[in-house]
């Protein structure tokens, strides 16, 4: 879907990157064949595509396009998908649903929009464009007036997924929901039967999640399509951390 020529959220830059929305189908499979870079080339992700290179799947026409661009070639680095509650009625329900029983949090869904699909290009991965996607994404869900995002946050199983439970067991102590909001994976993780003693590095979009002030909102899905863990992660708007809010809109700090 392409951006509503009626919002006011448009571009940020920083430095030589800035932000933008897709705004034609052109912009739209730019951020696809990025995708299909990262997720089947660099992660070995099993993508069933139309287009030789182009990661595609139902949600994509429904959804609007974030893009980061380097402002001197002007090519995608970096994109983000975002389904809005109006589109996802339209589609019949978010893509989470696919990963997760998400009724406890179905009194939400007037109110809240998915993000996924979320990746940086490997030479883009200083920090600068993942700033940028998530100040998109602040300006994105405030000019529409949305109080809560959800999306899948993915850890690696190459391991067989070890780190997967260790690293949930670690963030799932100081940053679960309240209960009456816990969502329940139709794949679960066997996290009684791996290791959850290790210490892997903390996989950044969800590191930058916590730091916003998200949820976790339950045990781990498997996807075995990416052969990853997935989290569902919440972030109600009223928990933003201020001082990351003022960062995103490029606001002065009081």
């Amino acid at each position: 879907m392409l951006l509503s020529q009626q919002t006011s959220v448009t571009e940020r830059r920083e430095a030589k990157l800035f932000y933008c929305f897709a705004q034609s189908e052109a912009d739209i499979e730019e951020a696809q064949r990025l995708r299909y870079k990262v997720f089947a080339e660099e992660m070995g992700a099993r993508l069933p595509t139309r287009k030789a290179g182009v990661d595609q799947d139902m949600f994509d026409p429904y959804c609007d396009h974030l893009l980061v661009r380097d402002g001197d070639t002007n090519e995608v680095v970096g994109t983000y998908r975002i389904l809005s509650p109006e589109q996802a009625k339209k589609i019949g329900g978010f893509y989470s649903q696919s990963e997760f029983d998400l009724t406890r949090i179905a009194h939400l869904s007037d109110r809240m929009a998915e993000v996924g699909r979320s990746c940086v290009h490997p030479d883009y991965r200083s920090g600068a464009a993942i700033t940028l996607l998530w100040a998109g994404l602040a300006e994105y869900m405030i000019t529409r007036g949305y109080d809560y995002l959800i999306g899948c946050a993915s850890i690696s199983m190459a391991d067989g997924g070890h780190s997967a439970a260790s690293l949930y067991h670690r963030i799932s102590v100081d940053n679960m929901c309240p209960v009456e909001w816990r969502v329940f994976p139709r794949h679960p993780l066997p996290l009684d039967a791996l290791n959850r003693d290790l210490n892997p590095p903390m996989p950044p979009l969800i590191k930058g999640y916590l730091r916003t002030g998200a949820w976790i909102c339950g045990e781990p899905a498997w996807d075995p399509d990416f052969n990853t863990a997935d989290v569902l992660v919440l972030l109600p708007l009223a928990r933003l951390n201020q001082r990351y809010a003022r960062h995103f809109m490029g606001q002065k700090a009081a």
